[in-house]
């Protein structure tokens, strides 16, 4: 995984646990599979988030995609 990846996982993450949202209900807000979010958060898996999922992911949590990226690059 490289630092991106992680860097925008986390900041996932963190708005999901600031909501009290369990990985399953935000993988049911994106119309995936419940596993997916497990599967992204689970460092040893393949699955990532697009720009598709964070571009839902922005409606879902009512803010900007840029939110999810650092200010500057890793």
């Amino acid at each position: 995984m490289t630092k991106i990846e992680k860097y925008v996982i986390e900041k996932v993450k963190e708005k999901r646990d600031a909501a009290g949202w369990s990985q399953i209900l935000l993988s049911q807000k994106l119309s995936m599979s419940d596993s997916f979010v497990s599967h992204v958060e689970t460092p040893k898996r393949r699955a990532k988030y697009n720009l598709n999922h964070l571009n839902a992911l922005a409606k879902i949590f009512k803010c900007s995609p840029k939110d999810f990226f650092p200010e500057k690059p890793l």
